[in-house]
């Protein structure tokens, strides 16, 4: 199993330098609206899901509701249900407390990367996982609190037109998570539910759960057409 950590750490160090960046860069202005840089680097390790940080933080920082950001942060997140789902040959034979930390590492990032790994070789499994992982959740909780911490010392970034810094992150996850024009319908949904809901006056947080689960309702009502179709 150690030869198989080692491996997939080392498979894992060029996705990783994507995420320091971008973590850097919210380490930067989660800072600037006075998260301090432990609390940065705490939740870096605790929750390990940059789009759910993000949202958090742009909400704290316009005063928003707390409950919108958590379910936010969870509408975002609803894809690890799958994802974990998708895992349960792989973590088949672990010991429960395993199993968990597993399920903790496992990010868009190292999980694309196993099962691509898994198609070549099925002998891809769980160590590898393990691997990829512990140099994500590091790099991932390390770069944001180093952000934070040059980021409390200086001046407002806003003053610059330096807080796309968020849009730009979100840009590049969603990059990472396109797989072709297939899903061209269900994005374009969500986007538009989002849209409207947050031109009604909706909070930006409530805005992005009406939008994900619309997005989600176009995904299962494509599927049954397609089953219907066949």
């Amino acid at each position: 199993m150690t030869h198989g950590i080692k491996v997939g750490a080392l498979a894992i160090l060029p996705l990783a330098l994507g995420a320091a960046v971008y973590g850097f860069a919210f380490g930067i202005l989660a800072a600037q609206v006075g998260f301090p840089w432990w609390g940065v680097g705490l939740m870096g390790a605790l929750v390990h899901a940059g789009s759910s940080q993000i949202v958090a933080v742009e909400q704290f920082a316009s005063t928003g509701p707390v409950l919108g950001a958590v379910f936010a942060g969870a509408a975002l997140n609803l894809r690890y249900v799958g994802i974990v789902a998708s895992l349960s040959e792989i973590l088949d034979g672990l010991s429960l407390r395993k199993k968990l930390v597993a399920i903790h590492m496992t990010g868009d990032e190292n999980w694309a990367l196993t099962m691509a790994e898994r198609a070549k070789s099925p002998d891809v499994g769980a160590a590898f996982l393990l691997g990829s992982g512990m140099v994500m959740i590091s790099v991932w909780t390390t770069s944001t609190a180093v952000g934070a911490a040059i980021g409390a010392v200086l001046p407002n970034l806003e003053r610059f037109g330096l807080g796309f810094a968020f849009t730009a992150a979100f840009i590049a996850m969603a990059r990472g998570l396109w797989r072709g024009q297939s899903q061209a319908l269900p994005w374009l949904v969500a986007a538009g539910a989002t849209i409207a809901a947050v031109s009604l006056g909706a909070p930006k947080a409530y805005g992005i759960v009406v939008g994900a689960l619309c997005g989600l309702s176009a995904i299962y009502l494509a599927s049954r057409a397609n089953e219907a179709s066949t």
